[in-house]
């Protein structure tokens, strides 16, 4: 392999990169492979000053953006990670909310416009591997779901080899779940749905992290301005250990002979 062997994360806001990919990119960091994260937006539909909402008296979108690119630029710091690329496409927000329907918002963009622009970055970055979120964009958010698709139309043209969904495994989230209830943990009235999640006979690869769950908690902890709504962060000690040590992928498309269960997603390129 001539080129630099090099991993590409696209991600829909800040905050985004730690909780799905923050160990794999801290690991590769330190292997000494290059690391890209491409962040579509700016985060403008998150909390302002005081947990203040969209749409609130004092939230700005400016502010929030500025605050959110200064926390992603930290949490970037602390991964390792070595390129950071900001698309700037306006947040678009939760579902269902007012954002959805601004002409700027990124759910809105063209997607030949937002998809030539990743693409370009393909092109200047190489990467064997890319990795984005699932047709749902995990949870159903609008931006996840748009990075979805122009990550999905930029890698047929791109010369990597390699392409992967990150994933949450059913079975772990359920196991994840039960042991918070075991602890004590309040869940209120939460119910775990019996179809969150990726089911785990789709899961292809499993990556151990355990070496970096400090730098994961750091990095989300650098995003203090949307502290309240990370419910990883309001987990125990334990229960974030064991959450934040292991990162799973679902293998989309590989031009490369590699084994069809990976613990590492450089398998086959070195």
């Amino acid at each position: 392999m001539d080129r630099e062997l090099t991993i590409m994360a696209v991600h829909a806001h800040p905050d985004d990169e730690v909780i799905s990919t923050g160990g794999i990119l801290a690991r590769y960091a330190e292997e000494g492979i290059r690391t890209v994260l491409v962040t579509c937006t700016n985060g403008e539909q998150g909390d302002g000053p005081g947990g203040v909402k969209p749409g609130e008296e004092g939230h700005s979108d400016d502010e929030v953006a500025e605050r959110r690119l200064a926390e992603l630029r930290e949490s970037v710091s602390l991964l390792g990670i070595q390129h950071m690329e900001l698309l700037g496409y306006r947040d678009s927000g939760m579902d269902g909310w007012a954002a959805n329907s601004d002409a700027h918002s990124f759910c809105n963009v063209p997607i030949e416009e937002s998809t030539a622009r990743l693409a370009a970055l393909m092109e200047k970055y190489q990467p064997q591997v890319v990795v984005t979120y699932d047709e749902i964009g995990g949870y159903g958010h609008p931006d996840h779901i748009q990075a979805h698709r122009i990550t999905t139309a930029a890698f047929p043209g791109s010369s990597a080899s390699k392409f992967y969904h990150t994933a949450m495994p059913r079975g772990r989230i359920k196991e994840m779940f039960e042991f918070m209830k075991s602890t004590g943990v309040d869940m209120g009235d939460f119910e775990l749905p019996e179809d969150f999640g990726t089911p785990d006979e789709l899961i292809t690869a499993y990556v151990d992290v355990s070496a970096y769950v400090e730098k994961k908690i750091k990095a989300l902890e650098a995003h203090e301005s949307q502290g309240e709504n990370i419910f990883l962060l309001q987990m125990p000690e334990d229960a974030q250990h064991r959450a934040f040590a292991t990162e799973a992928f679902v293998r989309k498309e590989c031009r490369i002979d590699a084994p069809e269960h990976e613990d590492d997603l450089f398998a086959g390129l070195r």
